[in-house]
């Protein structure tokens, strides 16, 4: 139904049930994260944690319901059958737009645990949505710059600490801890400034996942390489929620975690260090190629 009506109103009715459906999810959330928060005792989290993630799985199941009526999209999912729902997963994924999340829950929705990002400090403060993150255990990080760092190298253990602390709640109960290794959303002026190697990439950052491997990383079943690919163009948030027709294409592969990589020290051993940079630079390589031949084979099935 709503793909007759206009795509701005389409948007702003998107949004609408976006909204709605986000505040009554996290009305519930946030009921069940009060006792969690007054009984902070390990038995009380065994038992809450899996109905406060239920919670978020079934918003993002309604998102997906919404999103089939708004928008014709056509979807492309390779790799994701044989997943597990009740396991420990790292999940990396490059980096295009806001909507590359919705696409992720939308395709590992109950498919893998709940996914759980590594974010911004700032996003802390966004109203409603930044307090449900928090509720669900999601690792907020500290950006210091260089400066800050070198005049104050204690600043760094800060944000090892947050991962420490989130990735011990993650053992608790199976989870996805998602990885965007760019670090940002890619874009031609940032690539451009990079001077990247990749041709549809930026270049990966290694801290966030390195943190979690070293803290939980022989819970991991494996590393999901998640790739996606938009042949006709990557949308924007506002054009998703508008219906913008746009074809996508996620093909999900695992990779094995090498043993060094979750018992070793990234920042104290400088040979691991470098053995976990050459292992993620091979990755990155292969999904650049990846990419590329993900849009020459749409756009080219597309001509025919």
């Amino acid at each position: 139904m709503l793909r007759v009506l206009p795509p701005p109103l389409r948007g702003a009715l998107s949004f609408l049930v976006l909204t709605i459906n986000t505040l009554f999810w996290c009305f519930l959330l946030f009921i069940l994260s009060l006792f969690k928060l007054l009984l902070p005792l390990d038995a009380v989290r065994q038992r809450l944690d899996p109905l406060i993630n239920a919670i978020a799985t079934a918003w993002i199941s309604c998102n997906s319901a919404w999103m089939r009526h708004a928008s014709p999209s056509v979807w492309r999912v390779e790799g994701v059958d044989a997943l597990r729902y009740n396991d420990w997963y790292l999940v990396n994924c490059n980096h295009q737009s806001w909507v590359d999340i919705f696409v992720l829950q939308h395709a590992l929705n109950r498919r893998v645990p709940l996914l759980k990002f590594f974010l911004k400090h700032e996003l802390i403060y966004i109203p409603v949505i930044g307090l449900a993150w928090w509720a669900l255990d999601f690792p907020f990080m500290k950006r210091h710059s260089r400066s800050a760092l070198r005049k104050n190298p204690n600043l760094r253990n800060e944000d090892r600490e947050s991962a420490r602390r989130a990735c011990a709640k993650f053992a608790r109960v199976p989870t996805s801890v998602m990885n965007f290794a760019e670090g940002t959303r890619f874009t031609a002026e940032k690539h451009q400034a990079q001077e990247a190697p990749y041709q549809h990439l930026l270049k990966p950052k290694a801290g966030a996942m390195a943190m979690a491997l070293g803290a939980m990383g022989a819970q991991f079943h494996s590393m999901l390489d998640a790739t996606i690919a938009y042949p006709d163009g990557v949308p924007s948030f506002w054009e998703y929620l508008c219906g913008k027709p746009f074809r996508v294409v996620l093909r999900v592969r695992p990779v094995e975690i090498p043993l060094e990589f979750c018992t070793g020290d990234y920042e104290a051993d400088r040979a691991m260090r470098k053995s976990f940079h050459r292992w993620l630079d091979a990755i990155w390589a292969g999904k650049d190629q990846e990419l590329a031949q993900m849009l020459a084979q749409e756009r080219g099935a597309q001509t025919e």
